[in-house]
């Protein structure tokens, strides 16, 4: 499957690209069967919609032409999106039915939210509600326009622009209440074996830190290294292009996000072991993504989020290709300050405080249900008894009245045991 880098754009954010085997020997040049890849999920949360859109509109042969003319800028700016009112019925059919399923499913996303905060959901307004999410047109719940088509690309583009940088702060805080732990940890011990918790702990970091020197991503050192380790070949024939179409492994023309983050394998097996305890497996891959966005800013010279050959072999002939900065891996300096930590541990402490509350709160409604459980049972437990005395005292005074005794539930006479008095005897005649 060939596309242009345009409709990429909107592939790598959904990360639907397709992986062919590599032709070390290059012999075969007949088209190769094309086997799909495990896809990475993009953390979008209508990730799925994005990936079954994409999929139907490709079924399509004359949106599929238009696409292979369309350039960044056509797809970016919603001109291919006109191109929807040309589809065929089928396929328009099948966008409408994943538009309504989408649809359905938000609106249990807003149920379950308005459950959850125990606000009254009877009378909600489903389609202002829908407003909020932005990849979708929510005043047509049912058909799927070309506005539609608009939105979803350009929410996707906008949301993935964000996405590295919401990763980062996530791995910030990780980092954060790792930190806030160790010391927490190490205020519960005596002094004593403080201290040599503290030594252990200090002994490791500085064994974490004595790796081998990481090379520059997309340097010439780094590349090498790849070309020689893991494709089996010459260092000595190292060759940028011949490199580029190995490593492009679906043949789009482009390495996109996750084929370069495969190039940087060999590099953080040199600082990361996840049999080593004085590894995080966590910081490595917030190294491979430092990596990505490394070269991104210095190769990616059209900011589509995906490398061309051209581009690629543009940045060979500069001088840091050859000659790069020492890369700075995560050890060398904390990803936070001081007056951040503070900022979270007073967070976390009102947090904690917060969970208190609702816990204690939770426990107060807890012994108030089983108060009124047990009076429930006392009130139960009287009834009954109440029950029993009147019944009883309904059998004596039919008893005493000479009434015949009560019916059964089906009309058959229930009968007392006869009780005889000493005047009732019978008189026996004299002999």
């Amino acid at each position: 499957m060939k596309l242009k880098p345009g409709w990429l754009l909107l592939l790598s954010i959904s990360a639907g690209v397709w992986s062919v085997p590599i032709d070390r020997n290059g012999g075969n040049q007949e088209a190769k069967e094309e086997v799909p890849e495990e896809n990475a999920d993009t953390g979008l949360y209508y990730d799925r919609y994005l990936r079954e859109v994409i999929e139907v509109l490709e079924t399509d042969p004359h949106f599929r032409e238009k696409l292979q003319t369309a350039n960044t800028e056509d797809i970016k700016n919603g001109r291919l999106s006109k191109e929807l009112d040309l589809v065929s019925h089928h396929v328009r059919t099948r966008l409408d039915e994943l538009k309504r399923q989408e649809v359905s499913r938000l609106r249990m996303l807003l149920k379950a939210k308005l459950d959850s905060t125990n606000t009254q959901s009877l009378q909600m307004d489903h389609a202002s509600l829908l407003k909020q999410f932005e990849h979708l047109d929510p005043h047509n719940q049912n058909t799927f326009e070309a506005k539609d088509l608009e939105l979803l690309i350009s929410t996707a583009t906008k949301d993935l622009e964000n996405y590295d940088a919401e990763r980062h702060e996530e791995f910030k805080r990780y980092e954060m209440l790792k930190e806030h732990e160790r010391r927490e940890y190490l205020k519960s011990l005596d002094q004593e074996k403080r201290e040599r918790e503290e030594k252990r702990m200090q002994e490791l970091k500085e064994k974490h830190r004595q790796h081998p020197k990481v090379n520059a991503p997309g340097s010439v050192a780094q590349l090498r290294e790849v070309w020689e380790e893991t494709d089996g070949l010459d260092p000595q024939e190292f060759n940028p292009k011949t490199f580029f179409k190995l490593h492009d492994t679906n043949e789009d023309g482009v390495l996109d996000e996750q084929e370069l983050e495969a190039l940087f394998t060999k590099e953080l097996e040199k600082v990361y072991d996840p049999k080593n305890e004085e590894d995080d497996m966590m910081e490595m891959e917030e190294e491979r993504l430092r990596m990505r966005e490394h070269i991104m800013k210095n190769v990616d010279t059209n900011k589509d989020r995906l490398v061309s050959l051209e581009e690629f072999l543009k940045s060979t002939e500069k001088k840091e290709f050859s000659n790069p900065k020492e890369w700075e891996t995560l050890d060398a300096k904390p990803v936070y300050t001081e007056e951040e930590l503070q900022r979270f541990e007073v967070e976390l402490r009102d947090k904690e405080e917060e969970l208190k509350r609702r816990a204690e709160t939770l426990r107060q409604e807890q012994e108030l249900l089983k108060e009124r459980g047990k009076a429930l049972e006392a009130q139960k437990r009287e009834y009954q008894q109440a029950v029993l005395e009147m019944s009883q005292r309904q059998k004596e005074q039919q008893a005493a009245d000479g009434q015949p005794p009560p019916a059964g539930p089906n009309g058959e006479l229930q009968f007392q045991p006869e009780t005889h008095k000493p005047e009732d005897k019978e008189i026996l005649p004299s002999q």
